[in-house]
């Protein structure tokens, strides 16, 4: 069981998947933007009114991809030298975090609430010998119809996987190793058990791995948020962890005539439900196995729902060890 802080507050995670940032259908401007993650944050009151302690992590898919754009831009019409990977993630950290801390803090305002709010850009240690290195899964930037996508491909040897969402289309995939440890971690725990809400693990954080002499390299990698924020929580003992999507439940026999939406799971079903293959690779499976592992570690309980159906209880799906009563 998690040990409860000395103030028995409640820590909670709250993962903000790409969507809460960025719609599918949008292009992208910054004012798209701050309109979509202040309405996705404005949901989150409802835990700071209930007294939580907060940690905040999001995805960056989007946006990592609308950078590695810009670096070919920039390097094909001006000879710019285009960045690597390691370092589009840590902007997409600066920027998504600064934009989340900002809309927060007028959400506070507005309603007369006070907090310290820190963005913490944070690298997460991976297995340099993962072998999600040499198998690319994580789809990046926006979606292709299938030429474009095969042209991008002839052109810069990137690799392209249809889009779950979007028929026809395609988005480019890049590897995605398992995290395996969060540097700055106990710092980020003691900081939202002193009050304050911490922005941490953006993107899934920073990969880098040692090398054989303790220093510190990049891996040319993204890493699941989801997988990332179930690492953070289960390592600060976090008490619920929340992973936000653009559906308000999990679905069983998803797309079918026979589709139901579950409100409560517990570990062995949802695990078995896995192995069935119930949930699709491009979309639920990476939030389950978080879930289950998050449970599997200790958590209390995991939620998937979707951002503004968070503080209606009779939407989401909640997952714990066992059945609630």
């Amino acid at each position: 069981m998690n040990k409860k802080t000395k103030n028995n507050k409640k820590l909670a995670v709250v993962a903000l998947g790409g969507n809460a940032i960025l719609r599918g259908d949008q292009v992208g401007t910054i004012e798209e933007q701050e309109e979509n993650t202040s309405k996705t944050i404005a949901n989150l009151l409802f835990l700071i009114r209930d007294g939580y302690d907060l940690i905040i992590t999001h995805g960056n898919g989007p946006q990592v991809g609308h950078l590695l754009l810009k670096n070919e831009a920039g390097n094909q019409l001006y000879n710019l030298p285009p960045m690597p990977l390691d370092i589009c993630v840590a902007e997409s950290q600066g920027d998504i975090g600064y934009m989340i801390e900002r809309m927060l803090r007028n959400i506070l305002t507005k309603n007369k609430l006070e907090k310290d709010i820190l963005t913490i850009v944070t690298q997460v240690v991976v297995n340099k010998n993962d072998p999600a290195l040499k198998n690319p899964t994580k789809r990046i930037g926006q979606a292709y119809p299938k030429k474009i996508a095969e042209k991008l491909s002839r052109e810069k040897g990137w690799v392209f996987k249809p889009s779950p969402k979007e028929k026809g289309s395609y988005r480019r995939v890049v590897a995605s190793p398992m995290p395996i440890e969060i540097f700055n971690r106990e710092s980020i725990g003691k900081a939202a058990k002193s009050g304050a809400i911490v922005i941490a693990s953006g993107g899934g954080g920073i990969p880098v791995y040692r090398d054989g002499k303790g220093m510190l390299r990049p891996v040319e990698a993204v890493i699941d948020k989801d997988f990332a924020s179930a690492l953070l929580a289960s390592r600060l003992q976090a008490d619920e962890l929340y992973i936000l999507t653009d559906v308000p439940n999990v679905f069983l026999n998803f797309g079918k005539p026979d589709q139901k939406a579950v409100e409560f799971l517990n570990y062995c079903d949802t695990e078995k439900y896995l192995k069935e293959g119930q949930f699709g690779e491009g979309n639920m499976l990476p939030k389950i196995k978080a879930a289950l592992e998050f449970i599997k570690m200790g958590g209390s309980k995991s939620v998937i729902t979707e951002a503004t159906k968070l503080e209606d209880r009779s939407y989401g799906t909640k997952i714990t060890l066992e059945y609630e009563d």
